[in-house]
C-alpha cells in the first residue's frame, strides 16, 4: 500500500470524512497480525458491526481473528464516546421514543441494567449512567445511588430505564415497587421522574404512555 493510502496518512491529509469504516476503525487498531494485515482485521470488525447494528461489546470483538483484548476494548471504547456524544445532541425529549437513543445500549444486556437520564429544565440531556446491574428489587436500588448524580448535575427531571433480559417489557409487580419507590424519592428531592422505560431486544414499555407515573 502506498504511504498516500494509508488510513493514518489519509486522515492527516483529508481529514476522517474521506475515510471509509474499515479504514476508520483500521486507524484505532493501527496494526494488524502476522497472518492479517489491519484492513482485513478492520473489514472483519466492520462487517460484525453491519450486523449486530448495535455498540459492540468486547467479548464479542475478541471472537474476531486478529483482535486481542486491547484492541477489542479500544473499538469499544470508541463506539462508547460515540454514542454518548450522539446522545448529548441539545433536543429536549418530546416523550418515550425520544429517550430510546440514549439508553439502547442495554437493551441486549443478559443482566439488569438500572440507568437514569438527568435532565435540565428545558428537557435536554446533561448525562445517563448505569446506576446498578443485577437483579432489581427495593434492596438492591437505593434512591441515594439513583439521585445522588442527577444532584450533582443540578437536574430538575429524570427518567430511569432497565432491561429484562427475558424478552418481554411488561412491568413486574417488583418493577411497579421499585418504581414508585424512586419516584416517591424524586419528589422529597425536588426531581420529577419523567418516566420510567423498560427495554428489550425488540420493544419497550413506557410507565408514562401507560398511565403509570
Amino acid at each position: 500500500m502506498s504511504k498516500s493510502d494509508r488510513p493514518r496518512e489519509k486522515l492527516l491529509q483529508k481529514g476522517p470524512e474521506s475515510l471509509t469504516d474499515a479504514e476508520l476503525i483500521a486507524v484505532l487498531l493501527g496494526t494488524g497480525t502476522e497472518e492479517r494485515d489491519v484492513l482485513k482485521v478492520a473489514s472483519a470488525v466492520t462487517r460484525h458491526l453491519a450486523r449486530t447494528r448495535r455498540s459492540p461489546t468486547v467479548s464479542e470483538l475478541r471472537e474476531i481473528h486478529g483482535l486481542g483484548a486491547a484492541k477489542a476494548c479500544q473499538i469499544a471504547a470508541a463506539y462508547e464516546i460515540g454514542r454518548r456524544g450522539a446522545a448529548r445532541d441539545g433536543k429536549p425529549l418530546t416523550g418515550p421514543e425520544s429517550i430510546l437513543p440514549h439508553i439502547s445500549f442495554i437493551a441486549n444486556k443478559q443482566q439488569e441494567y438500572l440507568v437514569c437520564v438527568s435532565l435540565n429544565g428545558a428537557g435536554e440531556v446533561l448525562a445517563c449512567r448505569v446506576v446498578t446491574i443485577g437483579l432489581l428489587d427495593s434492596t438492591s436500588v437505593h434512591p441515594r445511588e439513583v439521585f445522588a448524580d442527577p444532584l450533582t448535575d443540578r437536574a430538575a427531571a429524570v427518567v430511569l430505564a432497565h432491561n429484562h433480559p427475558s424478552g418481554t417489557a411488561r412491568p413486574s409487580r417488583r418493577d411497579i415497587r421499585v418504581h414508585r419507590r424512586l419516584t416517591d424519592a424524586g419528589r422529597l428531592l425536588g426531581i420529577t421522574v419523567l418516566d420510567h422505560v423498560i427495554l428489550t431486544a425488540k420493544e419497550f414499555f413506557s410507565f408514562k404512555k401507560h398511565g403509570l407515573l
